[in-house]
């Protein structure tokens, strides 16, 4: 089934209707290291926001798990960096 164009969500990030994505904030590659489960809830690990596959892939080619698990662990986090800023400027203009 197509869907149309209005029935898609928008992406937590650039913020174009389209199929999401679940990005957990801190990677599941991190959540059974030691530091990772001493310091934070099972909440906490299992938080994520709904993102377009184009952010998604953008994300992890930018940074590496443990950068995003360590220094990008939340929305807005990850809206200060400068280069997801500048991907996601990149992404809004892509057509689907």
């Amino acid at each position: 089934m197509v869907r149309s164009r209005a029935e898609f969500r928008a992406c937590a990030l650039c913020g174009v209707p389209r199929p999401l994505t679940f990005h957990h904030l801190i990677p599941r590659k991190l959540h059974r290291r030691t530091n990772f489960k001493k310091n934070y809830s099972r909440e906490v690990l299992n938080a994520g926001i709904d993102i377009c596959q184009t952010c998604h892939r953008g994300l992890h080619k930018l940074h590496d798990e443990m950068a995003l698990g360590k220094h990008l662990y939340t929305l807005e986090l990850l809206l200060e960096d400068e280069a997801v800023q500048r991907h996601i400027q990149w992404s809004a203009k892509q057509k689907r």
